[in-house]
């Protein structure tokens, strides 16, 4: 299949949305998330991922509750991954129920994957 940016892709690929919050990169199916915007004051602050430097973009997605916004950094953008450069974590090494693996495509190091509906779950808000 032939996608709008023009490359080609297979069935054995996902599209990864890469984003950062601090120091740090994180990487998201890029299916959850609806739309990027600017970040409002009451929108969802997920410490355990790491202190946001500004936080001035918000990750738009739905829940079964209804929409929430996870604040950000910055967006690094939206890339095919190969399916075998994924890897689900172990429910033993999970210390939170939002990481759920890592990308390992990237040289420099592997990438956490989260799942945005759990960060709002566990965070109680949306």
């Amino acid at each position: 299949m032939i996608d709008v940016d023009g490359l080609v892709r297979t069935e054995e690929e996902v599209d990864v949305l890469f984003f950062e919050v601090g120091v740090h990169v994180y990487g998201v199916d890029a299916s959850q998330v609806q739309r990027i915007e600017r970040a409002l004051p009451g929108d969802l602050v997920r410490p355990e991922l790491g202190a946001l430097h500004q936080g001035r973009r918000a990750l738009v997605f739905d829940t079964p509750e209804g929409e929430a916004h996870l604040k950000v950094d910055a967006v690094r953008g939206v890339r095919p991954i190969n399916i075998a450069d994924l890897r689900r974590l172990p429910v033993a090494v999970t210390a939170s129920s939002f990481a759920i693996g890592v990308c390992l495509e990237e040289e420099a190091h592997p990438i956490l994957l989260i799942d945005l509906v759990e960060t709002a779950k566990t965070q109680g808000r949306h």
